[in-house]
């Protein structure tokens, strides 16, 4: 069976994920994932320092196809043989969202690993994701992309995450989901957040709050002949 491919470096085949990460994506132990990558060569992260393991976004994915074909009562080395071929026709999209993406969010966030958690989740169920470690590149890519929704770390450049809800809101255009280890949610508020989440984040309920900004969930669109929650 061939080894790994490398394809064209895009921001889904950057090597970004550790596999303790991967792991805790998918819920799968990092012992199978390395057992795959040495059986079948298929899913072969990258180890540039020969140490580490480095998976792109499309480098998860394709462990969770497999995770899927298994669970369906396929065997292992079938459904590494499905993902190769796959691959090798380029029916392989790099991932369920494939095409378009959905409306995009910026992720401000003071921690590389909360935000490409955060990222990884968004992008799945669909989003364009940016993503900004400092107060100042939020203000750069919120002028240059704007963004449908912003998700704030409080914390962000030693707090400056209640100065740039404030001046985000001010433009009356964007939702702002603010997010801390503290409990800050009146503080977030009152600075003209949307809504407040406390790490660590739930990937699922970050997930529908984000949804429901957008009004693309049940809780925004009530059935027909429903009340609207108060």
């Amino acid at each position: 069976m061939a080894a790994g491919r490398q394809w064209g470096v895009t921001a889904s085949d950057r090597p970004t994920y550790s596999i303790g990460a991967v792991s805790r994506m998918l819920g799968m132990p990092p012992a199978t994932l390395r057992a795959w990558e040495d059986r079948y060569r298929v899913v072969v992260p990258d180890r540039g320092d020969g140490t580490h393991r480095l998976y792109s976004r499309n480098q998860v994915e394709q462990p969770r196809y497999i995770k899927k074909q298994i669970d369906a009562g396929m065997s292992a080395a079938d459904a590494h043989r499905l993902l190769e071929d796959e691959i090798g026709s380029q029916r392989w999209s790099g991932g369920p969202a494939g095409g378009e993406r959905g409306p995009l969010v910026l992720i401000a966030e003071r921690d590389q690993y909360a935000a490409e958690l955060a990222e990884y989740f968004l992008h799945t169920e669909g989003y364009d994701v940016c993503v900004a470690l400092d107060a100042r590149r939020a203000r750069e890519l919120f002028d240059e992309r704007s963004p449908a929704v912003v998700l704030v770390d409080l914390l962000i450049s030693g707090g400056a995450g209640f100065r740039l809800c404030r001046e985000f809101s001010a433009s009356g255009a964007v939702h702002l989901l603010a997010v801390s280890a503290l409990e800050s949610a009146n503080e977030a508020v009152s600075a003209g957040a949307s809504a407040f989440l406390q790490k660590p984040l739930e990937p699922l309920e970050l997930v529908a709050v984000v949804r429901d900004l957008l009004g693309t969930s049940a809780v925004a669109h009530p059935a027909a002949g429903g009340t609207p929650p108060g």
